[in-house]
């Protein structure tokens, strides 16, 4: 979680030469890979309010179309500071109570200037872990969780009797009115869930795999980091916001209903697709959380569905489904079984044969474009 104050030395400050969070978007966007990390931003409300969410919006739109999610800063900020696992933050409270939650926080502005230096917020920014902004970013998240140990004094300055708030103000509250106090507890209102919101990345992303056996070993992100392995393909939402990216895709992306009626069904779009991108191997209509149907140019269509254990992006899956496939992996008739390795964790995915419409593109009929070309190895 990035968190930024409202103050020309905060993360997301005035455009100079401390204007941290800008410089750092892309980098985040291209050095963490976009299943194991999921990036939202908590801006004080003072730099919505004072810019404008359109102009707010507009600055944070690469980085937004690249998988990044604005958290709402009245409503949600909360929610995301419990959910954190980590704090990219500065001086400002939201950070400081990222800290006393004990959740792992370094700083990428930590000016003093404006704080008093006796202050419990200046302790931390003195204390605190700092981002080296040059330096490799995964690493050095990475090894902030393994080496985290929580420092004592946010928990302590920012309650002494966690839990009690509401007994122990409402108490004050009355006494200061002179009011006799209800004999009712004193209740604090729950925290609702945020709604379910996946990222949604439009932005290109660069997709390295390793493939062994049923085995598929998938790494995807904006950009190519440096030192990345693994063969490379170009994976595409529909939605990009250059439309020649579609041009370049090895595999191309939506995601919406299965019956929507518009698109004559996963099957049609796909068709559509393949037939209008000659370049472009797997067309891949994600249907739900874990769940995604594909056409494969020459290969015909399939059904991939997630286990219960499993916990990625569908569209992961379509990209291991392309590796294996240029591999000259099989699909028997029964179906197979991949395991994916994506997100910290091995997910098993039932690859099943759907039975292509005759004269789609899955076939390749022979005026379609690109028949009888055989797509070659992701590189």
């Amino acid at each position: 979680m990035l968190s930024s104050t409202w103050n020309p030395e905060g993360f997301f400050g005035d455009g100079g030469e401390q204007d941290v969070l800008p410089a750092l978007l892309t980098r985040l966007a291209a050095e963490l890979p976009a299943d194991d990390f999921r990036v939202a931003a908590v801006l004080h409300p003072n730099i919505w309010y004072g810019h404008g969410p359109g102009q707010i919006r507009v600055w944070l739109d690469r980085a937004c179309r690249s998988g990044m999610t604005l958290i709402d800063p009245v409503h949600a900020w909360r929610q995301a500071v419990l959910a954190a696992d980590v704090v990219l933050g500065d001086f400002g409270a939201v950070t400081y109570y990222g800290a006393a939650l004990g959740v792992p926080v370094t700083l990428a502005a930590a000016s003093q200037e404006g704080l008093d230096p006796e202050a419990p917020v200046a302790a931390f920014v003195r204390e605190a872990p700092r981002l080296d902004t040059a330096g490799p970013l995964r690493d050095q998240l990475e090894e902030l969780l393994a080496r985290h140990r929580p420092l004592a004094g946010p928990a302590e300055f920012t309650s002494s009797a966690p839990g009690a708030s509401a007994k122990l103000l409402r108490r004050q509250f009355y006494a200061l009115m002179d009011l006799p106090e209800s004999s009712t507890a004193a209740l604090l209102e729950p925290l609702p869930l945020p709604p379910y919101d996946p990222p949604r990345r439009t932005a290109p992303l660069n997709v390295r795999t390793r493939v062994r056996g049923t085995d598929v070993w998938i790494e995807r992100s904006v950009g190519h980091p440096y030192g990345a392995s693994g063969v490379a393909h170009l994976a595409v939402h529909e939605d990009t916001r250059d439309p020649g990216d579609l041009t370049l895709a090895d595999v191309i992306v939506r995601e919406g209903s299965a019956d929507d009626p518009r698109l004559s069904g996963p099957a049609g779009w796909a068709d559509e697709v393949l037939h209008r991108y000659p370049n472009c191997t797997v067309a891949a209509y994600v249907t739900g959380p874990h769940t995604c149907i594909v056409r494969a140019r020459e290969r015909g269509g399939f059904v991939l569905t997630a286990g219960s254990e499993a916990d990625a992006d569908p569209a992961a899956y379509a990209s291991a489904l392309y590796a294996w496939l240029a591999r000259g992996g099989p699909v028997p008739a029964a179906g197979a079984r991949l395991r994916v390795h994506a997100a910290g964790g091995v997910h098993p995915v039932t690859v099943t044969p759907a039975n292509a419409s005759p004269g789609s593109a899955a076939a390749d009929a022979p005026d379609s474009p690109g028949a009888g070309r055989r797509s070659p190895p992701p590189g």
